[in-house]
C-alpha cells in the first residue's frame, strides 16, 4: 500500500545530496509527497520511528474492537499527532486502518485478545487504566486531574465501554456536551481527552512547528 499523495510535499532533493543516514535515496531522487512534517522530509520510515521513540509521551490510549468500529483508524491518526507511546487494540486483531491514513506505519500498536489480557499488562506497566465514557457515575473530564502514567479507554460507537472494560477502569471522565445528542463521535472524543492529558503533561515548546489542517 502506497501513501496516498495530499498534493503537499517537496520535489526532488536540489544540490548536494545529503549523506547522513536518516535519509532516504529513492525520496531524495523522486521527491518526498508524505503527509509529514518539514522535519522529517527525505527520512527513511525506520528513521522517522526511532526519532519519534525519543519523545514519545507517558501517554496510551486503547480501543475496544469487537465492531470493526471504522473509528479506530481515525483514534491511530491522532495518537500519532500527539506522540502516544502505544495505541491498544483490544479484541478482534483486524481492524479498519483507512482512517488512520497511513499513520499506523509511524504509530506503534499493540494487539491484546482480551480485556482481561489488556488490563494485566496495564498492570505489569504500572499504568493507570482511565475509561471515557458518558454513564452515570462518570466524572467531568473537565475537571479531572489525568494521571502522567496512565492509559485512556474507549469503546465502540455506540454501546461504549463494555462492562468488563468499564469494571477495570480506575476511574471513567466524560466530555460535557451541550446539544441534544446523547454522544459524540468517538474519534472526536477520543481527540479531546487525549489533548486533555497533552494540556496537563507535555512539555510547553516541545511541538513541531506546523499546524494541524484538513488533510
Amino acid at each position: 500500500m502506497t501513501e496516498p499523495e495530499f498534493g503537499v510535499g517537496v520535489g526532488p532533493w536540489e544540490g548536494a545530496l545529503p549523506t547522513d543516514d536518516h535519509f532516504d535515496p529513492e525520496l531524495l531522487a523522486k521527491g518526498d509527497r508524505r503527509n509529514v512534517v518539514d522535519k522529517y522530509r527525505y527520512w527513511r520510515l525506520e528513521a522517522i520511528v526511532a526519532d519519534l521513540d525519543e519523545h514519545r509521551h507517558a501517554l496510551h490510549v486503547a480501543i475496544e474492537n469487537w465492531q470493526h468500529d471504522f473509528n479506530i483508524g481515525s483514534i491511530v491518526r491522532t495518537a500519532n499527532a500527539f506522540a502516544v507511546a502505544e495505541v491498544h487494540i483490544v479484541g478482534n486483531k483486524r481492524w479498519n486502518r483507512r482512517g488512520a491514513m497511513v499513520t499506523d506505519r509511524y504509530q506503534h500498536v499493540r494487539h491484546h485478545a482480551t480485556v482481561d489480557e489488556f488490563v494485566d499488562w496495564a498492570r505489569r506497566e504500572g499504568l493507570a487504566i482511565i475509561g471515557i465514557d458518558n454513564v452515570d457515575d462518570s466524572i467531568a473530564i473537565e475537571t479531572a486531574s489525568l494521571p502522567k502514567n496512565c492509559v485512556l479507554v474507549f469503546g465502540q460507537e455506540g454501546p461504549g465501554l463494555s462492562d468488563d472494560a468499564r469494571k477495570a477502569c480506575e476511574s471513567t471522565l466524560a466530555i460535557a456536551q451541550f446539544g441534544s445528542t446523547r454522544s459524540m463521535n468517538a474519534g472526536a472524543a477520543a481527540a479531546i481527552a487525549m489533548h486533555t492529558w497533552i494540556r496537563q503533561h507535555a512539555e510547553a515548546g516541545w511541538s513541531q512547528p506546523h499546524h494541524s489542517g484538513s488533510n
